[in-house]
């Protein structure tokens, strides 16, 4: 049950990360289950882990985290359409 927490939790935090850097994230629900997985493990290197915690993910330093995630996945998609064409 914990696994599932976790995915719901994640998913939570992509989608948050999503509203507020303004950005769709690719992938649906896969995406945000990643971007807020990813996110949390790099707003907990930069931040660390404090804040109320949900099912192990300190949400603060997740969210923000998953912001700046979402945010700099954007500028290289952007990039990457722009030399595409």
């Amino acid at each position: 049950m914990s696994f599932i927490w976790s995915l719901i939790v994640g998913g939570i935090i992509g989608w948050i990360a999503g509203l507020v850097a303004g950005r769709n994230i690719p992938g649906g629900v896969i995406g945000n289950i990643i971007a807020g997985f990813v996110g949390a493990w790099l707003g907990s290197l930069i931040l660390g882990n404090w804040g109320p915690t949900v099912a192990n993910f300190a949400i603060i330093p997740a969210i923000i985290g998953a912001v700046v995630l979402v945010f700099l996945l954007s500028l290289i998609m952007r990039a990457f359409r722009k030399t595409d064409r």
